[in-house]
């Protein structure tokens, strides 16, 4: 029995679940294509402070994308959830990118990585925006992985209307060696990317968004949208263009969009790269492999009780989700402390971490449910609940 707070200011008592077997990993996901975007490990040592250069522990941040990799995950790496532009500057990231990289083809696992413009400092010129997206487009390119481009919250500050987009994106999918992911992350997650693609209306957001990927369908894998908005993202999935694959973003909706339309509708479905598959990896894979296996049935019985728990941690405001998702790879075992890249483990509060510990509890995710209870304790602890 534990005792946890709530958000009423009360403590009520609760009482935590055996482990749940996991499924004997498998091989390679074949139904959908399917990446996990990774959290980074702090030092929990390192003399830093919140504005400082990022202190990563490379070992635990290689050994978890490493447990991505065992089951099957592809690793979508240096994006938001590593604190992309929330602690983990350029050169952060950078080094991020060459480990990971370099990891992934010792272990023969999938890896895209992020490219932005997180370098500059101040306003930026649209050409100073498309040189930053060069330098880290070609770094990506070097170490052989998958580019995703990134929105650019340089951009979004320089454009003066869709005109600015369609270029600079035309500019650099003629760059690109191979296909990449376009990537449209919502103000939700952060706030600077009001209006992007030229306009704060949506649907004409998307008009030009699509207009991207309509005049380059040879560069352009697949598409990336985090917006939380179902609706929107299967109308966007119908009018790409053939060989186009939709990655959902969207931590909402996501069994649903994965398992697809029914056939009598197009039956059309949407690939993932999705920041709740870091915490849900194993599970997640579980899932897939049961949509490998034509049991769509079986892919919701697994995947929808976990909704609950993403919607937790993506609650408003959005962007904070990181802290959760930390939290979850401490308590689960993945790493040896709950210490974040520019100390953001303090974005959330004590009773929204406790309601997160409850919730992946109930979905059996620790492998070792007395070790998460010992170390939930140790917080409550601290914040003076356990005495």
């Amino acid at each position: 029995m534990i005792r946890l707070p709530d958000a009423s200011g009360g403590v009520r008592e609760y009482t935590p679940r055996p482990a749940r077997p996991l499924a004997p990993v498998g091989g390679a996901l074949t139904s959908r294509t399917v990446f996990s975007a990774a959290h980074v490990v702090a030092d929990p040592y390192a003399d830093t402070t919140p504005d400082g250069p990022a202190a990563v522990d490379w070992d635990a941040t290689l050994a978890f994308r490493r447990h991505l990799w065992s089951h099957g995950l592809g690793v979508a790496e240096a994006m938001d959830t590593a604190q992309r532009g929330m602690g983990l500057d350029w050169a952060g990231a950078a080094e991020l990118i060459r480990r990971s990289a370099a990891e992934a083809k010792a272990v023969g696992g999938r890896i895209a990585c992020g490219v932005g413009t997180d370098q500059l400092i101040g306003p930026a010129t649209l050409l100073t925006v498309r040189k930053a997206y060069e330098e880290q487009l070609a770094l990506v390119e070097e170490v052989g992985a998958q580019p995703i481009l990134m929105a650019s919250r340089a951009l979004a500050a320089a454009a003066e209307g869709p005109d600015d987009y369609l270029d600079t994106y035309a500019h650099l999918l003629r760059q690109s060696a191979e296909p990449v992911i376009l990537h449209w992350l919502g103000p939700m997650f952060d706030p600077a990317l009001d209006g992007y693609w030229g306009s704060a209306d949506l649907d004409k957001a998307t008009d030009t968004f699509l207009e991207v990927v309509a005049a380059h369908p040879d560069k352009v894998d697949g598409i990336k949208v985090s917006l939380l908005d179902a609706g929107r993202e299967i109308d966007l999935r119908r009018r790409l263009p053939e060989g186009v694959r939709c990655y959902t973003g969207d931590d909402f909706h996501y069994p649903e969009l994965i398992a697809g339309e029914e056939p009598a509708a197009g039956g059309r479905f949407s690939h993932a790269l999705l920041g709740i598959f870091d915490p849900l990896g194993p599970l997640a894979a579980e899932a897939v492999r049961s949509l490998d296996a034509g049991d769509v049935k079986g892919f919701r019985e697994l995947l929808d009780p976990t909704v609950e728990l993403s919607r937790h941690l993506f609650e408003t405001p959005t962007r904070f989700y990181k802290t959760g998702v930390v939290l979850l790879a401490w308590l689960a075992g993945h790493q040896d402390h709950f210490t974040m890249v520019g100390g953001l483990q303090s974005a959330r509060s004590l009773p929204h971490l406790a309601r997160a510990y409850e919730l992946a509890d109930r979905l059996c995710l620790f492998p070792d449910p007395e070790r998460a209870e010992s170390r939930m304790r140790s917080l409550l602890t601290v914040y003076g609940v356990e005495r």
